[in-house]
């Protein structure tokens, strides 16, 4: 490793519009904190940092889904996220929120400050403005068929079936997912990042990591060699952190509405963050040593999908602003699949954080997705392979070596640790494997190879249980104590040996085994003495106890069958689909007509329907519909829909329903009403 002062480490910041799932942590957070916290044994000077992404359309698209203000959103997210990082041990050092005005300050001065290095370009063009809610779209709230595959909800930045990346402008029929009309064309002015000006300078620095993983490498080399293009920093919306006045004023632009785009700021979420870590400390200009000093590496770790914004956009904002330091290594990780499938959170197909925190332990997932960490290529998650490792490794291997070691000496030598005579050749051997076992984790984890640290790990665990049968301490009690006592001593030295290099994976079955040992924090917190056994003979240990019980297979089961059910629901809703097809001559029966709805109000006790009056020619109708959550009444007025006219009355909270209003929902859960796209008489028959 390269000889540095501090080293800064971040995980991408999660959005804060739901919780998360094995994927998210595979991805990001569990390889940063067992690097951290391997660093922070070996004394090193590190922080940690990271924090809720609380901007940007998804955050908007959840919270006009449930009727609420964006704030409750993230504010209800940041907590669950921040609770289920700490349940799962994630240590770090300063956990933020880009909805700080800490954080807001530092965006708009980090935009200030490129502004007056004429580093942006601005752009007055065309783009895609929803009539009806009153502001321009972007990408995400515009969806429409792919191009590509020919998916009929594919939104404005990519489609999720095929994959293909896309702009708005690919999208055939494209309608807002706010009201679902059709967008139109509208002036607005942004300020873009000259990134094909920027090229030649990042083309430069990627050639200097060569010591960065293969598919982070490829994956940036293929943008590179496709050609970097502007790309837009501000975006119209009405959440987020707010172009700077002054700044909008001068180039001529009303700056309402007007927000810096979410992976913009987002990044700048590391910087603010480490403000807030500062002034915590005491010391509000110490963040500017972990960026800014020449001696200070900054290590990124993300996922896959972030390895542009990471390893290009990031770096061209800190190259032209000028003042700090680049990454030294971006360590991204590739996706993590779920029993051969894709997560999915649309589909509720994914093990979430907090739901297995409620019924696992912490440790065992720690350990589950270390051994299969998708560190250069996909990997894939089973509840089988997680109870395998678990039962099969965690608790035959290493729980049983410790509870055995303890049992015996809790029985024959009072709990008390044995004294150590001579050694033999087996005995020397373990001591060697001691001896040799921090190097061989360490040199892995330096080289974020965690799948191989965990195996140096359990090899080691693997040898102690064989050298507790090989020992039979059960029979050399009866023949000669002293090699007994010897065995034990040494089977002792092991698992202190085990405990200080399980920290960084097994954190909370390292607090067990101190409990055991009947030791403190400060008697295992260095990385270098965990060969350096530091008890002496006669020491009294604590109560022994089953550090990793058996997952039984009901468990297990009750996992597996609840994704099968939604794989199965998917399955049969297909195939409902398929089933329900109708004759045109069925079709016929049921009569659609053009109304103007000319009346509405909230029916009384209940938040979901609304009582409307609909003119449909030179008749009037009452209508209940349940749409109180997507439209105010208000709203309504005036507003053709299209109503079933045939649909016999019935009633409805005690008010009669003379129809049924014809609405579509998507996968996000946003209702819209079909209308006319122009007027057209009420009444009118509809075919």
């Amino acid at each position: 490793m390269p000889d540095y002062k501090r080293t800064l480490v971040t995980s991408a910041l999660p959005y804060a519009n739901g919780p998360l799932h094995v994927g998210h942590i595979a991805g990001a957070y569990l390889p940063a904190d067992i690097y951290v916290r391997y660093c922070r044994l070996k004394k090193r000077d590190v922080v940690f940092i990271c924090g809720s992404d609380e901007n940007g359309v998804p955050i908007m698209l959840r919270a006009r889904f449930e009727g609420v203000n964006p704030q409750e959103i993230v504010d209800r997210y940041h907590a669950m996220i921040e609770e289920s990082f700490a349940r799962l041990g994630m240590s770090f050092d300063y956990y933020g929120r880009t909805s700080s005005a800490v954080h807001r300050e530092t965006s708009r001065s980090f935009f200030r400050k490129l502004n007056d290095k004429k580093q942006f370009i601005t752009k007055s063009e065309d783009q895609l403005y929803d009539p009806e809610a009153g502001f321009f779209l972007a990408d995400r709230f515009i969806f429409g068929e792919c191009p590509n595959c020919n998916y009929e909800k594919a939104y404005g930045d990519q489609c999720e079936k095929c994959g293909s990346s896309l702009s708005p402008a690919d999208l055939i029929n494209p309608r807002s997912s706010i009201t679902n009309a059709k967008p139109v064309l509208k002036k607005t002015t942004h300020w873009y990042l000259p990134l094909e000006k920027i090229q030649p300078d990042l083309e430069n620095w990627i050639n200097q990591q060569s010591h960065w993983r293969p598919n982070v490498l490829g994956q940036v080399k293929s943008w590179l060699d496709a050609g970097l293009h502007d790309r837009a920093v501000t975006r119209d919306l009405p959440w987020g952190v707010s172009v700077p006045e002054e700044i909008a004023e001068a180039a001529g632009v009303e700056a309402a509405g007007k927000v810096l785009y979410v992976w913009f700021d987002a990044p700048i979420g590391y910087i603010s963050a480490t403000k807030e870590w500062a002034q915590q400390q005491g010391d509000p200009q110490l963040w500017k040593k972990y960026w800014q000093d020449k001696d200070s590496r900054l290590i990124h770790f993300i996922g896959k999908d972030n390895i542009v914004f990471h390893c290009l956009i990031f770096p061209a904002m800190l190259m032209k602003h000028g003042d700090y330091v680049l990454p030294e290594n971006v360590p991204a990780n590739e996706f993590l699949n779920l029993e051969g499938q894709k997560l999915s959170t649309s589909r509720n197909y994914a093990v979430w954080l907090h739901e297995y925190l409620e019924k696992f332990e912490p440790d065992s997932l720690r350990y589950a997705l270390c051994s299969n960490m998708p560190e250069t290529k996909d990997a894939d998650f089973s509840w089988s392979e997680f109870q395998a490792r678990h039962n099969n490794e965690l608790a035959d291997i290493l729980g049983n070596f410790v509870n055995r070691t303890f049992t015996f000496i809790e029985k024959y030598f009072d709990g008390t640790l044995p004294p150590k005579g001579q050694l033999d050749a087996l005995d020397g051997e373990l001591v060697a494997r001691i001896s040799a076992a921090g190097e061989n984790i360490g040199r892995a984890i330096d080289s974020f190879q965690f799948k191989e640290a965990s195996r140096h790990f359990m090899d080691l665990a693997r040898f102690a249980n064989k050298y507790f049968n090989d020992k039979a301490p059960w029979k050399s009690r009866k023949e000669n104590i002293s090699v007994c006592a010897t065995a034990l001593h040494l089977c002792v030295e092991m698992t202190y040996a085990l405990g200080v290099l399980m920290q960084p994976v097994l954190p909370f079955t390292a607090g067990k085994i101190r409990k055991i040992l009947a030791l403190d924090e400060r008697q295992m917190d260095d990385w270098e003495k965990a060969a350096e056994f530091p008890l002496a003979a006669g020491h009294r240990f604590g109560q022994v106890e089953i550090i990793f019980a058996k997952i039984e297979d009901e468990k297990i089961r009750t996992e597996i069958e609840r994704l099968q059910q939604t794989t199965n629901a998917e399955t049969s809703k297909a195939e409902r689909e398929q089933d329900s097809q109708i004759t045109i001559d069925e079709f016929a029966q049921i009569q659609l007509k053009v109304a103007e709805i000319v009346a509405a109000e909230p029916l009384k006790e209940t938040k979901k329907l609304l009582k409307l009056q609909v003119q449909l020619g030179d008749e009037k109708r009452q209508v209940i519909a349940g749409i109180a959550g997507f439209y105010a009444p208000a709203d309504l007025i005036g507003k053709q829909v299209v109503v079933v006219s045939n649909l016999k009355p019935a009633k409805l909270r005690g008010d009669i329903s003379e129809g049924m209003i014809l609405a579509a929902t998507d996968a996000d859960g946003q209702l819209s009403i079909i209308s006319p796209d122009k007027k057209i008489k009420p009444g009118s028959a509809v075919k």
